[in-house]
This record gives structure tokens, sequence and C-alpha cells, in this order.
């Protein structure tokens, strides 16, 4: 399961983001989306989960919770759009 977590704070590492889902289950992947220019974190990324149901608890667990100063945004991510 692909989610989508929003609202990371700007100094937050994948380490850290894996440590916060890894709690709910088995995380496959964590990517936080960097600016090609700076390489300053854009303050969004995605984590992939071996398991749905282990994904919806940690959507239902982890969205509004205070990580590394912000209130994450976290859902299921929407497949990608065609350009």
């Amino acid at each position: 399961m692909n989610i989508y977590v929003g609202n990371l704070s700007y100094s937050l590492s994948e380490s850290e983001l894996r440590d916060a889902f890894a709690e709910f289950g088995d995380v496959v992947s964590v990517k936080i989306l960097t600016d090609r220019e700076t390489g300053r974190s854009r303050g969004f990324g995605f984590v992939e989960m071996s398991n749905q149901a282990e994904g919806q608890t940690a959507i239902a667990q982890l969205n509004g919770k205070d990580v590394g100063g912000r209130e994450l945004r976290v859902n299921e991510a929407r497949p990608r759009e065609q350009r």
C-alpha cells in the first residue's frame, strides 16, 4: 500500500519517517521528495507498506499526529496522473 505523507518538517529524515511507520507494520520503502535545485525537502513524501491492513492502521494513527514539530497529513496515495 502506498501512503502519502504531507506537512513534514523540513528537517525530518527518511529514517525518522520510517521509524514512525514501522510501529504499525512492515515498511517496504520511504521517499521524501526534495527540491532539484536546493536539495531541501519539499515537505511531503511517500511510504510504502507491505500490507493493506497495516497501512490503514498507520494512516488512522498518524494522521494529525505531531512528528518533528508538525502535524502530519496522512492518507492513501492517489495514482500518478499522466502529463
